[in-house]
């Protein structure tokens, strides 16, 4: 009878020691990433609600930027003010639309930019903003 040291029956099963480490670093930067996005999309979520409240509070684009500056200070978020918000009126209808980057330093030189923007029109395409033309 010949015996075989590695026969299928005792053969380990499983991930190595070295498998185990890598697996357990990428799932620490994986997590460590996330939480500091996480609080960026809440936020980003936050101003798209308090765009949809101030849009239906406000009858004029004054009392449109009030209405969002409260609720910021409800939420207690600062990266939009409501002199950001680019407010249009047609007709009667009001359309809200907001636009920032948020720069996330991971380590060393490495950044994140985030872009956010939002908009209450039915189109769905964010207003921007008029660039002034400079005198030269």
């Amino acid at each position: 009878m010949s015996y075989t040291p590695y026969s299928t029956l005792h053969r380990q099963k499983g991930i190595s020691l070295i498998g185990l480490i890598l697996s357990l670093g990428v799932l620490i930067l994986l997590a460590m990433l996330a939480m500091k996005v996480a609080p960026t999309a809440i936020e980003y979520n936050s101003i798209r609600k308090a765009i949809v409240t101030a849009k239906n509070a406000g009858s004029t684009i004054r009392e449109v930027q009030v209405s969002f500056d409260k609720q910021a200070e409800v939420g207690y978020f600062d990266a939009v003010a409501g002199k950001d918000l680019v407010i249009v009126k047609n007709g009667e209808e009001i359309e809200v639309s907001f636009s920032y980057d948020v720069k996330i330093h991971l380590f060393g030189p490495a950044n994140l930019l985030m872009e956010y923007s939002g908009t209450t029109a039915k189109s769905g395409i964010v207003a921007t903003k008029p660039v002034k033309a400079e005198n030269k």
